[in-house]
């Protein structure tokens, strides 16, 4: 298992990458949220099995059409991260 937070540079909002990523998320199984960050770029946790958490962050590194992703920072999620972890994969606001 893989607990992953990931920030997300470039032009990633305004560009449906939050719907995207928990569409792609869902189809790989993986758990977590997504949600945009004051500064303009995007954060998700994400939760599963292993290969599942990689290829969401390798998507993360494209993103959907009209994105221009920079950077994919990531680094293992804290425990405290994950304490409120939802049984899906969520839009946070």
């Amino acid at each position: 298992m893989s607990e992953v937070l990931a920030r997300v540079t470039g032009k990633v909002q305004g560009v449906s990458y939050r719907a995207a990523a928990r569409k792609k998320a869902q189809g790989l199984g993986v758990t977590g949220w997504v949600r945009n960050l004051p500064d303009g770029s995007v954060e998700l946790l994400a939760s599963g099995p292993d290969d599942a958490v990689e290829s969401l962050i390798e998507w993360c590194r494209r993103g959907p059409s009209g994105a221009e992703v920079e950077q994919v920072h990531t680094r293992d999620a804290s425990p405290e991260e994950l304490v409120e972890l939802p049984e899906s994969f969520d839009i946070r606001r």
